[in-house]
């Protein structure tokens, strides 16, 4: 009992997807709280749905648990309750220890504030003393190495300043759990592999670690175990492998773990026989299929795609108009198919975004985490890119 540092069990968190009933609910259940009156939170009323829904686990102190899925699946919800900043309407979660907790990009800080008062402000948060954060203060800023911006109000902040800044004050804390979410992903390379190596460096001190990510390289070289979710349920608990081969399959899905009446419906990704498939091979014919429904008529639309590795850097991207071919109109059921002759993705996990612009380029419709894929290569190659090529000697 005394190793255990978070144990979660049955844990459920519901929202109301009408912001009426929002304040609605909210009343009732604050007024009969007052009275002694039980609340019922365990049952759904008119329009809500579980966010999160009886979901356990359990971590010992020094062990890093990753949780992946797609948007939507409960992720972040189940990092807010554990930091409290959320309460289960059903199950109960047992803390052991303080967190210190990165949720998302910003988090904490005051946008008038400049960074130096802000490390005071956010680490007063995270439960530092003034002369503790004096004691670190060089450390924080060497780390999070914003360089001249220190004295800058954060609000000219770029999102990685912000991550870089947010993520060393959460670790100067000394934290007996650290909660990390996505919010990594937009960091540089070099920041991202500074903050791996120091979450590596917590682990052997017995921080614990609950690391939210799309990044299954970084979820490999940090967690031992992983949950895969989808629709707020564990669909997978156990080995990083089973949790990945998981994730890989699941169909898209909306904010809500329903299937929506979306513009964009699926992406496919096809064999060079036109088979829907999961792995390819370097250097093999493959294609992404598209398929898409309006229900306006939408003139000369622009589709295009993105393919990124599982480092968050981006492999692929392109569109229809950047390469030259033109659709007039779209207006009900179309699938649009882009054709790659010689796959030159070395092996890895990819993940497939695609968005539907008008004429103007404004947005109609995005589908995140679109498809996956893996890529696997007997010519196994280092770099970003496989090419096409040949050697020769004279």
């Amino acid at each position: 009992m005394r190793d255990i540092a978070i144990r979660v069990n049955n844990v459920g968190k519901k929202f109301s997807r009408s912001l009426k009933y929002v304040m609605s609910y909210g009343v009732r259940d604050i007024s009969k709280n007052i009275f002694g009156i039980n609340a019922a939170t365990h049952l759904l009323r008119k329009d809500e749905f579980w966010a999160v829904d009886d979901v356990s686990f359990e971590l010992k102190k020094g062990e890093a648990l990753g949780i992946i899925g797609q948007n939507g699946s409960g992720k972040t919800t189940i990092l807010k309750m554990l930091d409290g900043i959320f309460m289960p309407d059903k199950g109960k979660i047992m803390i052991e220890g303080k967190a210190g907790a990165l949720i998302q990009i910003g988090a904490g800080f005051h946008p008038m504030l400049t960074g130096r008062e802000n490390i005071y402000v956010n680490g007063a948060v995270l439960g530092m003393t003034k002369k503790e954060i004096d004691r670190k203060f060089d450390s924080i800023v060497e780390f999070a190495d914003i360089g001249d911006f220190l004295d800058t109000p954060v609000k000219y902040y770029s999102s990685g300043m912000f991550v870089r800044l947010g993520f060393s004050v959460a670790i100067h804390c000394e934290p007996d759990i650290l909660l990390v979410d996505e919010v990594l992903a937009v960091g540089d390379v070099n920041f991202r592999k500074k903050c791996a190596k120091k979450m590596r460096e917590l682990l052997k001190s017995d921080v614990t670690i609950v690391f939210v990510t799309h990044d299954l390289g970084v979820l490999r070289h940090i967690c031992e175990k992983a949950i895969c979710l989808r629709s707020g349920k564990i669909v997978h608990h156990g080995d990083i492998d089973g949790a990945i081969n998981e994730y890989m399959t699941l169909p898209a899905e909306t904010a809500h773990g329903q299937q929506g009446l979306k513009e964009i419906k699926k992406v496919s990704v096809l064999d060079g026989e036109n088979n829907e498939v999961k792995t390819l091979s370097t250097g093999e014919k493959c294609s992404l299929e598209i398929s898409i429904e309006t229900k306006e008529e939408v003139m000369s639309p622009v589709i295009g795609l993105a393919i990124y590795d599982n480092t968050g850097t981006m492999a692929i991207g392109t569109n229809t108009r950047k390469s030259g071919f033109k659709i007039e109109k779209i207006k009900g059921s179309c699938a649009v198919k882009v054709e790659f002759p010689y796959l030159n993705l070395i092996p890895g996990n990819y993940k497939v975004i695609t968005q539907l612009y008008d004429d103007s380029m404004g947005t109609i419709d995005r589908l995140e985490d679109a498809a996956f894929f893996q890529v696997y290569s007997k010519n196994y190659s280092t770099g970003y890119i496989f090419p096409e090529h040949s050697w020769s000697i004279r």
